[in-house]
């Protein structure tokens, strides 16, 4: 008498973990990897980089690399401001504190920006906001123009793609890194706000 089969077992299918999941790949696309040794234990290992607007815009041509890098100057500035509303919570809490005090880092970083946005048209306007949206607090430039736009009112995407391109122009130019003229960050005496320097 012929024994019963077993049925086989379903085998789980493990995703790859060596590569981006699924779910992630549906919220923007990476570089392919790059091999590099970990710092810490010496193992090769492979770094993906996440490509982010400024990087795809780059890439298509929209954008030049003089702009691109002004918005990462923007950005990190932005950043070293601690002007974005996310932060950690500090582990060790002084009974009676006030808060965070800022450091001469931040303040010094919160000048440079608020001289960015002045250059800008202040933050009240459509390249204000959306250097601040976009470039600082990392929002896409589809969510930026469905949620905030610009004055109460809704902007269409490819109008506010073109105010992208147009706030990285004149940051491009406001940081010196545009081949033109220097920008007024880049001029003597910037730093102090004084008027030395200033070209004809």
């Amino acid at each position: 008498m012929a024994g019963k089969r077993k049925p086989k077992r379903a085998t789980a299918q493990h995703e790859d973990l060596s590569k981006p999941s699924k779910w992630r790949l549906q919220h923007g696309s990476f570089e392919g990897p790059v091999r590099m040794d970990d710092p810490e234990t010496g193992t090769p290992v492979a770094h993906r980089r996440a490509v982010d607007t400024l990087g795809a815009m780059l890439a298509n041509g929209t954008i030049t690399q003089a702009m691109h890098d002004a918005g990462a100057v923007f950005r990190a500035q932005f950043r070293a401001a601690a002007l974005d509303t996310v932060r950690a919570s500090p582990l060790i809490r002084i009974p009676g504190g006030t808060g965070d005090p800022l450091t001469e880092r931040n303040v010094d970083a919160r000048r440079k920006v608020a001289a960015a946005l002045d250059a800008l048209g202040s933050q009240d306007s459509a390249a204000g906001s959306c250097a601040w949206h976009v470039l600082g607090c990392e929002a896409s430039v589809r969510e930026w123009a469905a949620r905030q736009g610009w004055g109460g009112k809704l902007v269409g995407h490819s109008q506010a793609q073109g105010i992208l391109v147009a706030t990285l122009g004149v940051l491009a130019w406001h940081y010196g890194l545009d081949k033109g003229r220097p920008g007024p960050a880049n001029r003597p005496g910037a730093e102090l706000g004084t008027e030395r320097g200033r070209h004809p």
